[in-house]
């Protein structure tokens, strides 16, 4: 499974996730971003998943490099498919984001939405970010690098 994290106030996709883990308890879950680990590791050992199946990640600074930051390490460990799990309205984004990044790798997904009350997000952070991707295969570079270049 991986995992988008959420707001870091409410957990909502954390506690979905946890009981989406009772469905497919021997799947590894990695958490991208989120809620602090604390307060993630909390909610999976109340619903009872193995602590062990927990991979928590926190190098990513926006959506892209919420896959930048961990499709090479899953394609290293072989992983060939994923549950990709985000809120309804950030869905079509994190998909666009991730045909092309997971894609790249030979890792298909399968989308599964957190419900909420948000509406869908613009079609244009879906383009946007479908092009920094685009351009983050071809070079490796995702805007963010250059802040943290300071060039």
């Amino acid at each position: 499974m991986l995992v988008l994290g959420g707001s870091t106030k409410h957990l909502e996709r954390e506690k979905f996730t946890a009981e989406f883990a009772h469905k497919h308890p021997n799947l590894p879950i990695w958490i991208t971003g989120g809620s602090p680990p604390n307060s993630t590791q909390q909610v999976f050992i109340k619903a009872g998943v193995n602590p062990k199946l927990l991979h928590l990640d926190y190098e990513a600074v926006d959506t892209l490099t919420n896959f930048t930051t961990l499709v090479d390490d899953l394609q290293a460990r072989g992983v060939k498919r994923v549950f990709l799990i985000t809120s309804d309205f950030h869905m079509l984004r994190a998909s666009v984001i991730g045909e092309i990044i997971l894609g790249s790798r030979g890792i298909t997904f399968k989308p599964v939405s957190v419900p909420s009350e948000q509406s869908p997000e613009p079609i244009s952070k879906s383009i946007r970010d479908g092009a920094r991707a685009i351009i983050w295969v071809a070079t490796g570079y995702t805007a963010v690098d250059q802040s943290k270049t300071g060039h």
